[in-house]
């Protein structure tokens, strides 16, 4: 993207045309800037992956309420249970569960 360096508009994008290159124009303004036919790469900007922190830690879990629900992977029929909001108010809040199984251990949730 692109703006204006005289007004500060952003720049529209018009197509090669005959021996014209391609080239952005501002529409408020007279300004135009022919496109090379090689482009430039200006900053090289590695990405980094941020360290992302769970919604609910095992500590939560550990700490949690149980209830009566089968587990959907070995049938044990008691479960953990924490409950979060995470979509807007209207709606119903989201239950995460996990099997206290020692052998399983397996976390769903029900929306």
């Amino acid at each position: 993207m692109e703006v204006c360096p005289d007004c500060g508009m952003l720049l529209q994008y018009e197509l090669p045309h005959m021996d014209r290159p391609a080239r952005f124009f501002c529409p408020a303004c007279p300004f135009v800037c022919n496109l090379e036919n090689r482009l430039k790469m200006k900053k090289r900007q590695p990405l980094v992956k941020k360290q992302m922190d769970p919604v609910i830690s095992t500590e939560d879990m550990d700490n949690a309420s149980t209830a009566e629900v089968p587990c959907p992977a070995c049938g044990y029929r008691e479960a953990a249970y924490y409950q979060v909001q995470i979509r807007s108010a209207d709606e119903p809040m989201t239950t995460f569960y996990k099997c206290k199984n020692k052998m399983c251990g397996n976390n769903w949730r029900e929306d």
